[in-house]
């Protein structure tokens, strides 16, 4: 006897002839801010002294930065992580710094370690709090943003804590109103002129204007698309969303003008007072035709945390470019770093949000953890490119028990993975040894490599082996030993000349060796890897 089908007939048909089509994955162009196209350099607060941060010793380590001879080295950054602020936002609901902490403000910081050459970075979460519960900037992106520009800071970082995801639920739209902002004058369209998209669907209600309304369009099922939309002028618009009320619940749509993604709106919970409501957004509206559609895309918390993370990049460059129109002078970029700690894959999106994005938990300077770290990012070679980077975490370099050779293949691994390079100890104490490594011309050179590509690892093992193209023409090669022991290893270098992505020269017999030694038998290169460490050159 056949098992018996225990879906629901609906649920049973729906699925027999293709169901809810999957939400189309859009291509977002890569988000252009204006920043360096190489990975950042710079020291945070965070991975030495967590929340117990003050002024001084902000300060002071900017001027062990400079004094060190890090500065020259390329690290530029200053960046102040979590608890820096106090609980208080001022009277115009802006942030402020520990009132006791950060007593002369946090501008005043911003200036004097500008003064010195340096730039300063602050963080944030994506979320109602902060991690340390503090004050974030979920629902209040463009007003924390614009405090960002005026500081005069150029990093954000922008953590997960207390995220709240995006509803997947839609409402049920009748028409949408357009009109010039600051006009009073407008334009209605409704639904029965539109487009419909996937299961997108129009229902009667005599009870509104053009007796219909559409619904399907939750989570990613259908959309709206009004393409007969036209003004007179270029510019500022407002767009009004005329919906039916229904459900306690919260909903979302996404917006796109003329294709490109704008700002959502965010509908909350409704009480049914009245049978209709209306909400709004500003878009950019060029002279003649253009096209709104409107759905919601969230299948996911991939998704959800897209649409949050981009929509604070585009706060940061219009917060920025604000700033440089009030002041006069010119613009001044933010390094938009996303923290979401690589649970919603965003080296997928990551590119069209930010300049760079954390593709794991927190790094804590434990050996195994490093190489757990290393095992996840080094698969994700094919995400980088100029501008836009893989995040495996801070530098614990000099901190914890790692041992000399660790320390050396840590950083060494990070530069070969174009990563950004966040010192993460107590500058104030480095060590001579440390500041060596750190300090590594030939490897900080392969990091900051014009091409902007990852290493990719060509070989998994005991000793692993990544290769990474270098703007020259060059290949960078690190033999990796994940074994605690030394280890001999071998790899046949013209291999690289026959793989499409590292796309090496024809071997010509030249090794400059940058860690470690090694030598060649024909195109053979054949080294001793120590326990815990590299080997790390370049061939041409």
């Amino acid at each position: 006897m056949a098992k018996r089908n225990k879906m629901c007939p609906f649920c049973y048909i729906r699925k027999l002839f293709g169901g809810t089509p999957k939400a189309r994955e859009d291509v977002v162009p890569a988000y252009e801010n204006g920043v360096r196209k190489t990975p950042l350099m710079g020291w945070s607060s965070w991975n030495t002294f967590r929340n117990n941060i003050d002024q001084n010793l902000i300060y002071d380590t900017a001027v062990a930065l400079k004094e060190s001879g890090l500065a020259d080295a390329g690290y530029t950054y200053v960046n102040l992580d979590d608890n820096w602020h106090s609980n208080m936002r001022d009277e115009n609901g802006e942030w402020q710094g520990d009132l006791v902490r950060f007593s002369e403000g946090i501008p005043a910081l911003v200036k004097k370690i500008n003064a010195l050459g340096l730039k300063v970075g602050i963080y944030s979460s994506n979320g109602t709090l902060t991690c340390e519960d503090l004050p974030a900037s979920l629902g209040r992106e463009l007003a924390d943003a614009r405090t960002i520009a005026k500081w005069g800071l150029e990093y954000f970082k922008y953590d997960f804590c207390h995220n709240k995801k995006v509803p997947s639920y839609a409402p049920l739209v009748f028409s949408v109103d357009v009109s010039k902002k600051g006009s009073g004058k407008t334009t209605e369209y409704l639904v029965s002129n539109a487009i419909l998209q996937g299961l997108a669907r129009r229902m009667k209600d005599k009870r509104l204007r053009g007796g219909q309304y559409v619904s399907g369009m939750d989570a990613g099922a259908g959309s709206i698309l009004f393409d007969n939309i036209v003004v007179d002028e270029a510019g500022e618009y407002v767009l009004t969303v005329n919906i039916r009320k229904y459900g306690s619940y919260e909903k979302y749509l996404g917006v796109k003008v003329n294709g490109e993604e704008a700002d959502g709106i965010y509908f909350p919970g409704q009480k049914i007072f009245n049978l209709t409501a209306r909400f709004q957004t500003v878009i950019n509206l060029k002279a003649g035709r253009n096209s709104v559609e409107l759905g919601n895309p969230v299948t996911d918390g991939n998704v959800s945390a897209a649409i949050q993370y981009r929509h604070m990049s585009r706060c940061l460059v219009q917060a920025a470019e604000e700033q440089a129109a009030r002041t006069g002078e010119p613009v001044k970029p933010i390094l938009f770093s996303i923290c979401e700690w690589g649970f919603r894959k965003p080296w997928r999106w990551g590119a069209s949000a930010g300049n760079m994005w954390r593709t794991t938990p927190d790094i804590r300077p434990w050996w195994q953890w490093i190489k757990i770290i290393y095992s996840r990012n080094v698969k994700l070679w094919k995400y980088a490119s100029a501008g836009h980077f893989n995040d495996p975490d801070m530098l614990e370099v000099g901190n914890g028990k790692l041992t000399y050779d660790q320390n050396m293949a840590h950083f060494a691994l990070w530069c070969m993975m174009s990563a950004p390079l966040v010192l993460g100890n107590d500058l104030r104490k480095i060590t001579k040894p440390v500041l060596d490594i750190v300090t590594n011309r030939d490897l900080i050179a392969i990091d900051q490599d014009a091409l902007c590509k990852q290493a990719k690892r060509v070989r998994r093992g005991g000793v692993d082996v990544l290769a990474k193209p270098l703007a020259d023409g060059s290949t960078a090669v690190c033999f990796f030993n994940k074994r605690g022991y030394a280890q001999r290893a071998s790899f046949d270098l013209a291999s690289l000349c026959k793989d499409e992505y590292v796309a090496a020269n024809k071997f010509a017999g030249e090794i400059t060796p940058i860690v470690g030694e090694a030598a060649l038998s024909g195109s053979r290169a054949k080294v001793r890897v120590p326990g815990d460490g590299v080997v790390v050159f370049r061939f041409r």
